[in-house]
């Protein structure tokens, strides 16, 4: 007698949860804390540190994200998550050996790789599979994972650095990655049985849906709008994320304790944006919830000015890390409403492609303005209107019918 479907769903959605606790929440929140570990003790400059996410998500994203998206569509997203999952961890596990530049690019490499082989684009696809009804919750469960890795790495970073130093402690966050996120990956099944075990959805694009076909979608308004407000979104927010180390630690002057306890306050206040967004996108349109979360990130970055006041640095990590919960996690919601699930893996590929390069992209610029002008006030109000460019995006959306 096969699994109940209940028991297969929460097979499901814990696999995408620890999945995306190693994989961002381990490997793109952890790095961070690292940056000015290589600012010190190998000599680099704050826009070289953070040019191996720039570059390497530049050179693997184009090339990658479409065809990742292709073949999860044609051959399910299991096998390509165990591959991004290993991957990810080699890298890790590389970069705390890393004394040149070349082998740093490398290693990022192999970072960016994983990212788009194991993280966001085949879970967002699996849940997107086995959930529909109730997505909103399931995705906001998954997304947990970031929040809950995210809020313990750089405690645990700042635990195994001050035991093993820098570069043994990213080698035991690689092994961790892969320990954690294998075993439940290995075991998942990439769809029901039944295509009928999962509720349908009329979204007002039902064509696109049931043809799965990527050339209506590209023709249409909706996706530029989509693409164009993620984009900037998350280019904010990935260049608030990966600079806050370097920002606290080499210009405020913070201890490296309090910099963990900032940047564990962020990811925990997403865990409550993930509850919170999560629930709200099962009974709010998704429009509205996207449009809120993206205000919250414009709203939270300019408190970063007051950087050297402890009260604004709290309520930036909690303001921020709260918008940063529901950011990632909407943008499948609302293309599933927007465009149907037959297309999800394609659509996605393509949206978190160039989510990538502004994500990669948005810190080494800020970095860039830092290392230029002495001071990160340019770059935070590139990231504030980046932002607020977002929000505009989302606010010009559809809004789809859903049942």
């Amino acid at each position: 007698m096969s699994e109940p479907l209940h028991y297969r769903r929460v097979h499901v959605a814990v696999t995408a949860f620890l999945a995306l606790f190693s994989l961002v929440g381990f490997a793109t929140y952890g790095l961070p804390f690292f940056y000015d570990f290589f600012v010190r003790d190998l000599g680099w400059s704050r826009a070289q540190v953070t040019s191996g996410n720039a570059f390497s998500r530049l050179a693997v994203g184009p090339v990658f994200g479409y065809a990742a998206g292709w073949i999860v569509d044609r051959f399910g997203p299991r096998r390509l998550m165990l591959f991004g999952i290993l991957i990810a961890g080699a890298a890790l596990v590389g970069l705390g050996a890393v004394s040149t530049l070349g082998f740093f690019y490398f290693c990022y490499l192999l970072n960016a790789l994983g990212y788009v082989c194991g993280g966001p684009l085949p879970n967002q696809v699996l849940l997107s599979r086995w959930f529909n009804r109730n997505r909103g919750k399931a995705m906001g469960f998954a997304y947990l994972g970031i929040g809950v890795g995210g809020t313990i790495v750089p405690l645990l970073a700042y635990w195994l650095t001050t035991e093993f130093g820098w570069r043994v402690a990213l080698q035991i966050l690689g092994v961790l990655m892969i320990v954690i996120a294998v075993p439940m990956a290995w075991f998942v099944k990439d769809a029901p049985d039944d295509a009928g075990s999962t509720d349908n959805v009329s979204t007002g694009t039902d064509t696109i849906a049931s043809e799965g076909t990527m050339r209506p979608i590209l023709r249409s308004r909706a996706f530029y709008l989509l693409a164009i407000g993620s984009m900037c979104s998350i280019g904010a927010v990935g260049g608030t994320m990966q600079n806050l180390k370097l920002f606290f630690g080499l210009d405020v002057k913070l201890a490296q304790a309090e910099v963990a306890q900032i940047m564990s306050l962020v990811l925990a206040g997403s865990l409550i944006g993930r509850i919170v967004m999560g629930f709200l996108a099962d009974r709010w349109a998704r429009k509205r919830v996207m449009l809120l979360i993206y205000l919250l990130v414009a709203l939270a970055i300019p408190l970063l000015f007051l950087g050297d006041h402890p009260e604004a640095r709290w309520a930036f990590a909690l303001l921020f890390g709260i918008g940063l919960g529901g950011d990632y996690m909407i943008i499948p919601l609302m293309a599933a409403d927007l465009f149907g699930v037959k297309a999800l893996g394609r659509l996605m590929g393509i949206v978190l492609t160039a989510d990538s390069v502004a994500e990669s992209t948005s810190p080494m610029l800020v970095a860039a303005i830092r290392d230029h002008t002495g001071s990160y006030n340019g770059g935070f109000l590139v990231l504030v209107s980046l932002a607020a460019v977002g929000a505009l995006a989302t606010a010009l959306l559809p809004s789809p019918r859903r049942q």
